[in-house]
């Protein structure tokens, strides 16, 4: 079997291994650098994730823009006619787009990508249809792919990968799961009119985020009439003689069966694992825990020297920013002698769109009183209605927290709930990642009429 041998060899061309590998290539333009990809550039984000996620969720923002408008004296009529097969076309054209630039960017730096799955046949080599190839410095950044539940008839469900293959917009949607993704598309499907059903296991969806928060959200949920069934798991799943599903659940707290019957699509968004299986990592000396996510330090390190590994694949904070950034430390390190370089996993601000959209960083108040103890710990909150609603006849709430630490107040976490959150937090997030306190936001004069001016001025002036 030929090998081929580079000085930086990257399975997976998703996020965080394209941005480790072009980094690289910036700070050295002598290395020979090769990516490895089994399906299409971009991994999970551009493809499957965030992007067209984004897509989906700027439809259903302009579906109640359109309902909005006539409470602003237009005359628009809204029917039901989504032309979904028309909007499925042009964002599927769009991600293409975004592939080829991802191809195309690769060329321009002198990176060799090459079509395929790697297998390990040693520490460091790996193989793909055939021939094997040989880094000098490995990184694995496969990232993770949707969990399916172990129940019968779950083949007949399917995960968000699947959303974006649908042909047809359905009538009738059961989601399952609590966080961020099923709440999501959740919103999504609801808001464009589709009948849709939610079950949460437990009394509660993103119970990882701020309490406050969680409430607040489904409080806007329920003012929306989605239908939500919270402590309730699927069981098992059937398809009826009409072509549609039934799903048979169970209700933990009332210990009852829930049957649910006539969805035209069952959609699991219940957790995300690993894509190691395939890795052939036994013939490493890379270890990973029991659900497969491999194991590294905090410099990206995994137990085999010379092999590294980034983003989903590593269980942690699983965003596509946070895969970037740590690939970019560490090509960084490995390749412009910055030894020390390693990327903060604390405060990551994250955006949920949901409906209304949420953003967060920092610590959650029952983190922070954990953390700090609750006597060290001052809430600043504040719940209000957007100005743009004040003509019309929904009114979602925005709801703000600051959580500060005592004595000096530094705000330690910051959480949104409302319209507009998704583009507000950025900078917020660049001050309590800087140490800002509570002080300092009092002391920067507000932009009127906006709802982020709220975080500069609610309890002006009482902040010690």
């Amino acid at each position: 079997m030929s090998k081929q041998i580079f000085n930086y060899l990257v399975i997976g061309a998703g996020s965080g291994g394209i941005a480790s590998a072009r980094r690289a290539a910036l700070l050295n333009k002598s290395l020979k650098i090769a990516v490895i990809e089994k399906a299409r550039p971009g991994g999970t984000c551009v493809n499957v994730g965030c992007v067209p996620k984004k897509v989906m969720f700027c439809a259903a923002q302009i579906h109640d823009a359109l309902e909005d408008a006539k409470h602003y004296g237009f005359d628009v009529q809204v029917n039901d006619n989504f032309k979904w097969a028309m909007f499925k076309e042009k964002r599927d054209a769009y991600v293409k787009r975004l592939n080829g630039i991802y191809n195309t960017n690769l060329g321009k730096d002198n990176i060799q990508y090459i079509e395929g799955e790697a297998r390990f046949t040693g520490v460091r080599t790996v193989e793909v249809n055939g021939v094997e190839y040989e880094g000098e410095k490995v990184l694995i950044a496969v990232g993770g792919y949707p969990r399916v539940p172990n129940i019968p008839g779950a083949e007949l469900g399917g995960t968000s990968d699947d959303f974006f293959d649908w042909e047809v917009l359905p009538k009738k949607v059961l989601v399952v799961g609590s966080g961020y993704i099923a709440v999501e598309m959740a919103g999504i499907l609801h808001t464009l009119g589709v009948d849709t059903t939610h079950l949460v296991r437990r009394d509660a969806v993103l119970r990882s985020f701020d309490e406050d928060i969680s409430k607040n959200l489904m409080a806007e949920m329920e003012t929306a009439n989605h239908k939500i069934l919270y402590n309730t798991s699927p069981v098992s799943l059937e398809k009826d003689g009409d072509g549609t599903i039934t799903c048979v659940g169970q209700n933990t707290v009332r210990n009852e069966k829930v049957v649910l019957k006539g969805f035209d699509k069952v959609l699991f968004a219940i957790g995300r694992d690993p894509n190691t299986k395939n890795l052939n990592l036994d013939k490493t000396n890379v270890t990973t825990d029991q659900a497969g996510n491999i194991l590294v330090d905090e410099f990206q390190n995994t137990s085999q020297d010379n092999v590294y590994a980034v983003g989903d694949v590593c269980g942690k904070a699983l965003l596509t920013p946070v895969a970037i950034a740590a690939g970019r430390h560490l090509s960084h390190r490995l390749f412009n002698n910055e030894s020390s370089r390693k990327l903060n996993y604390e405060n990551i601000p994250t955006v949920v769109f949901s409906h209304p959209p949420i953003g967060t960083v920092g610590l959650t108040q029952k983190e922070a009183e954990a953390k700090y103890g609750k006597d060290n710990i001052k809430l600043y909150q504040s719940k209000f209605t957007n100005m743009y609603y004040a003509m019309t006849e929904r009114k979602p709430k925005t709801y703000m927290k600051l959580v500060c630490k005592l004595p000096e107040e530094t705000i330690v976490g910051l959480h949104v709930m409302g319209l507009g959150a998704d583009e507000m937090l950025q900078g917020f997030a660049i001050a309590v990642v800087s140490g800002a306190t509570k002080k300092q936001f009092d002391q920067t004069v507000a932009i009127h009429p906006t709802s982020a001016e709220e975080f500069v001025t609610m309890n002006w002036g009482l902040s010690q």
